[in-house]
């Protein structure tokens, strides 16, 4: 039986939903293969639980041929024959199966892919309002939860409701990828024992996601499972591109022209720039598809320091989106090997940097825990200088603007031993951090933070630059 994992966040939540006195009514929502389903089943798998889950593509005639065959399933045919005629006889047909059991104990229903029910004129959506508005809401031992991977239709169509359904949420859950922690966690739940590299590179390749992550087999070093997973005949992640986002969005090809353009320019690109890169029409549209995108977690906005939202950069987050673009794609026909082969080259030292770096972005707090202000409000955000004719430009792609009128300017390196401070490169973080006061005019103290695998090596330009000194370590224990 697979362990439950972290979500310490989402259990509390889900326990005083299971201990209300009064109905409750719960949405759930995160990026596909995330473990949305795994936790709800999880968790309420000593209550009377009852579960159906939508049929991607599918009629609402086949939807509701479904529903029946599941609740006929449930009773041991103490049904009426036939299929209900709509939505709303089949709510109806819910009511008299479950009042007997509200009667003594809680009941769990469970409907998950939630936003694959609303097919075309099915009338699904006015029948479940009515279902928990009219009789749903006053049963005290009633605990309904709705799920769905298409996190943006949850948020628009549900958690941001006008209708019917306004403001009757209990509780919203936004599940997001394990932490490193908690893949590290997963691993040796599963007898995987891993050095805190090989997670690392494991986690470079499929982030955080429970479903990827159950692939990894022990016994195997990460180049190995990376090979298997990704480069063998029928490897799981060589078909899961195509299939991710086709599941989530309507019209899915603007979805994926978008992270294509954005894998093409690892320091990010503007709402204006995505548009001119992917022949897109400027106005609500373009809005829209970045709201899906980023809802669903395949990309996060950051605010420039010292600028607006309106200026954002957008980049990739899904870890799994830019493996595949950068190498799976390119390499389909290269067989057993082909990534003990690509993981010595060139084009694998410059990809490991630019994924380590959206890690370090993705564990803030870890890193806040390692330099003592856990504590301290900040806000996180890059910056970068556009050159003009004869002078060079520059970028730091995180700083930390602390409250306590401190900036931690980090510079995150991907290496296997010791970085190395070299004089060029001594000299290049001289020039960024001079830039940067002189085009901001900040008054605060700067702190040059360096985020590395195994550390920085002592020499004499890391003791006259480097204030802080991190290693993979703080991502992890954070």
């Amino acid at each position: 039986m697979e362990e439950l994992i972290g979500r310490k966040e989402e259990r509390e939540q889900l326990r005083e939903v299971l201990l209300s006195r009064e109905a409750s009514f719960v949405a759930v929502y995160g990026r596909r293969r995330v473990g949305k389903t795994f936790l709800i089943r999880e968790f309420f798998k000593h209550q009377f639980f009852i579960e159906y889950a939508g049929i991607h593509d599918a009629t609402y005639r086949v939807q509701l041929e479904g529903f029946i065959l599941m609740m006929t399933e449930l009773t041991k045919d103490k049904l009426p024959s036939g299929i209900p005629s709509s939505w709303m006889e089949a709510f109806q047909l819910l009511r008299h199966v479950v009042t007997p059991r509200l009667a003594k104990e809680k009941v769990v229903i469970f409907f998950d892919e939630f936003p694959w029910l609303h097919t075309p004129r099915s009338g699904f959506g006015p029948a479940f309002e009515h279902f928990w508005n009219s009789w749903g809401s006053r049963q005290p031992n009633l605990i309904v939860i709705i799920c769905g991977s298409a996190a943006s239709w949850m948020i628009r169509r549900v958690v941001n409701n006008k209708g019917g359904l306004h403001n009757r949420l209990t509780k919203t859950i936004q599940l997001f990828p394990f932490t490193l922690r908690e893949t590290e966690q997963y691993l040796k739940s599963r007898k995987i024992a891993l050095t805190r590299y090989h997670v690392l590179q494991l986690y470079m390749v499929m982030g955080g996601i429970p479903h990827y992550l159950k692939q990894v087999k022990a016994g195997q070093s990460a180049v190995q499972n990376i090979d298997r997973l990704c480069f063998t005949r029928n490897a799981i992640l060589s078909m899961e591109f195509g299939r991710l986002y086709q599941s989530l969005f309507d019209g899915a090809e603007k979805h994926v022209s978008i992270i294509r353009a954005l894998a093409r320019k690892h320091i990010g690109l503007t709402r204006n720039e995505i548009i001119v890169a992917c022949k897109l029409r400027s106005g609500g549209g373009t809005t829209y598809l970045l709201d899906e995108l980023e809802q669903s977690g395949f990309i996060t906005a950051y605010t420039p320091f010292g600028k607006t939202s309106k200026d954002n950069i957008y980049k990739i987050s899904d870890e799994y989106s830019l493996f595949y673009l950068r190498f799976i794609e390119p390499n389909q026909d290269g067989g057993p090997g082909t990534w003990g082969t690509i993981a010595t080259g060139a084009s694998w030292r410059s990809w490991s940097g630019i994924a380590f770096e959206s890690i370090c972005q993705k564990h803030i707090s870890a890193i806040k825990t390692a330099l003592g202000i856990p504590a301290v409000y900040t806000r996180v955000s890059a910056w970068r200088w556009h050159s003009k004719a004869g002078q060079s430009g520059t970028q730091i792609d995180l700083l930390i603007d602390r409250k306590d009128d401190c900036i931690n300017i980090c510079e995150m390196k991907f290496s296997e031993t010791e970085f190395v401070i070299q004089k060029s490169y001594s000299t290049e973080l001289d020039t960024k951090l001079r830039v940067f006061k002189e085009r901001t005019a900040t008054r605060k103290q700067l702190f040059l933070t360096m985020i590395t695998t195994y550390g920085v090596k002592e020499n004499e330009y890391k003791v006259a630059q480097v204030s802080n000194d991190l290693t993979m370590d703080a991502l992890f224990e954070g």
